[in-house]
Formats: structure tokens, C-alpha cells, sequence
């Protein structure tokens, strides 16, 4: 991978959450024939669109970010969907990087497709340890098959595939539609319209106990960065901040920075998900010298900042 910063990349995704994030910090570290494939334009799950991806954007490397993703609500109402676009999208988009000459495939797989009793932290070495949290298994086992055809490919035809597993992400454009969106945009926006509305309570799903990860965009950003530069083995690697948050302690925060003076209540008939996330990242601080750098408390304090300033009345 000599002369990185003049090969032709194709981020699939590139104009979604992390796709954006991705793109500036490619451009900040010189390189500069970037591809971004419009939903629009080309139908991931297609073949031919596909096929036609590829010969339009001349790729050396490509960074597979798309993905159909959403909440636990969204996970239980669409597991099929999740599962077929999901798969069809890694499979197709792997084999024919492979036909067509592209050096380099970085797959995006997820945290959910690690076992749902994972012992804390969660190591790249348990990762078949078990089957997933219900509630997310499909997706997360579409995008578990990522590192199974990267390995694959790579002991047959010699291809260079990478697998990274990032946490929860957050900040600033994230999806705020309730229908879909992950657990701190879907709280940002319960407490602030409560707070607009003079509600005297929030109701949140579960039991707040289980705890979860979270990671700035910007360092996710950085990492998958760091990755394409630098990360070439066929081992799948963690990209996480190493810390793990209670979804209860999440929402008293959340709660505190928007202002909300009201009550949370706990709707314990909706599920928890998997009871505990927090992931070892040493090995991409090992193979490639990623170590997130925002720290939690200051990077949901921009989240929320600019979702009032966005979407919000003061």
C-alpha cells in the first residue's frame, strides 16, 4: 500500500453519520480522490449497481461504512430487512472489490455481534463465544459475516480485508428520528421536547441497568482512518473509548445538560438489550496507534448543543 494518499477510495456511506466525519479527516490527511456512491444513484443491495459503483469510482481502496441500522425498536420490527440488506450489501460489495482489482477492503462490522453474555471487556477472542442479544442477532450476524468472508477471501485469493468492530456512536448529526434513531440522540430528544412541552416525566425503555459504550464520532472517524493507513492482519479489531456507562447514569446526564426538572420512569415491559457493552481496545492502540480522545462528558455536551441548535427552540 505504498503512496496511499494517491489511490482512489470509495466510502460506501460516505455521506451518512460517520461517512461525513470519515471524509473530512481523509481530506485533512491528504488524500484526495474520495468517491462517494449516492443512495440515489446506486442501489447497494443490486448487483449491477454495484458493478457500476466500482467502474465509476476506479477504486484502489474501499471503506464499506453503509448499513441499515437503528435502535432495539427499529432492530424488532425489521429483523429481516436488517439481516437481507445488511448481508447483501457486505457480500456483494466484498466479492466484487475482489473482481475488480480493488487493493484494500475495510469492512465496518458492529459491537452487536458479539455473544449476548460477553465477559467485560469484551475481547476481539470472544467474539464467537456465543449468540448474540436477541434483539439485534440479525444485524449483528449480517455484519458478523463480514469477517467470515474477509477471511475467507483473504486464505484463498491473497485479498487484503479488514474488520473493525466500533461501539455505539454519538455526536453531532446524528439520527434523531424516533423510529429509528440509537440511544442518546432517541434521549436528547424525549428530555428536550419534554422540557418544551412542560412534561413533568420522561418515560424511558427497560431498566436503565444495562450498560453500554459510547464513542464520539470524530475518534471513530480517526480510527477507521488510522486503520486504512496502517492495519493490514486478519484479525478483527475493537474501536471503542474503553468505558462503560449505565444506561440510568446515561439518562441522568442527559437529563441534567438539557434541563429537564421532571421525572424519568422506567418501562421495564420494554427490553433491556444486551446487558453489559464496554470492549478492550489495546489492540488498535497496538496495530495502528488509535486511542480515543473526546471524553464522554464533553462530547454529549456537543451532541446535545447542536441538536438545539439544529432542531431545537431555545
Amino acid at each position: 500500500m505504498s503512496d496511499l494518499k494517491n489511490k482512489s477510495l470509495v466510502i460506501t456511506g460516505g455521506d451518512g453519520f460517520l461517512g461525513r466525519f470519515l471524509v473530512r479527516t481523509l481530506e485533512e490527511r491528504g488524500f484526495g480522490n474520495i468517491f462517494i456512491p449516492k443512495i440515489k444513484d446506486y442501489d447497494l443491495r443490486k448487483i449491477d449497481d454495484v458493478i457500476k459503483m466500482y467502474s465509476d469510482s476506479k477504486a484502489d481502496i474501499a471503506i464499506h461504512l453503509a448499513a441499515v441500522v437503528g435502535g432495539i425498536g427499529a432492530n424488532r420490527e425489521n429483523p429481516g430487512s436488517f439481516f437481507y440488506d445488511n448481508l447483501i450489501m457486505g457480500v456483494q460489495l466484498m466479492e466484487f472489490a475482489r473482481k475488480t482489482g480493488v487493493e484494500k477492503f475495510v469492512a465496518i462490522g458492529t459491537i452487536c455481534a458479539y455473544p449476548k453474555y460477553t465477559p467485560v471487556p469484551f475481547r476481539e477472542e470472544d467474539l464467537w463465544n456465543g449468540y448474540p442479544e436477541e434483539t439485534n442477532a440479525p444485524y449483528g450476524l449480517a455484519k458478523k459475516m463480514l469477517l467470515v468472508q474477509s477471511q475467507a477471501y483473504r486464505q484463498q485469493y491473497g485479498f487484503n480485508s479488514i474488520f473493525l468492530l466500533p461501539v455505539n456512536l454519538y455526536g453531532p448529526g446524528d439520527n434523531f428520528d424516533p423510529k429509528s434513531s440509537h440511544v442518546i440522540p432517541a434521549l436528547i430528544r424525549k428530555f428536550y421536547e419534554a422540557k418544551l412541552n412542560g412534561d413533568n416525566e420522561v418515560v424511558v425503555w427497560g431498566t436503565g441497568k444495562a450498560t453500554r459504550e459510547f464513542l464520539y464520532v470524530e475518534d471513530c472517524a480517526n480510527a477507521v482512518a488510522d486503520a486504512t493507513e496502517k492495519y493490514n492482519g486478519p484479525e478483527p479489531v475493537n474501536i471503542g473509548a474503553g468505558f462503560e456507562i449505565s444506561i440510568k447514569d446515561l439518562a441522568e446526564k442527559i437529563k441534567d445538560i438539557v434541563g429537564f426538572s421532571g421525572k424519568i420512569t422506567w418501562d421495564v415491559s420494554k427490553p433491556d438489550g444486551q446487558p453489559r457493552r464496554c470492549l478492550d481496545t489495546s489492540k488498535a492502540e497496538k496495530e495502528f496507534g488509535f486511542k480515543a480522545k473526546v471524553k464522554f462528558d464533553e462530547g454529549l455536551r456537543k451532541t446535545i448543543e447542536w441538536y438545539i441548535d439544529e432542531h431545537g427552540r431555545k
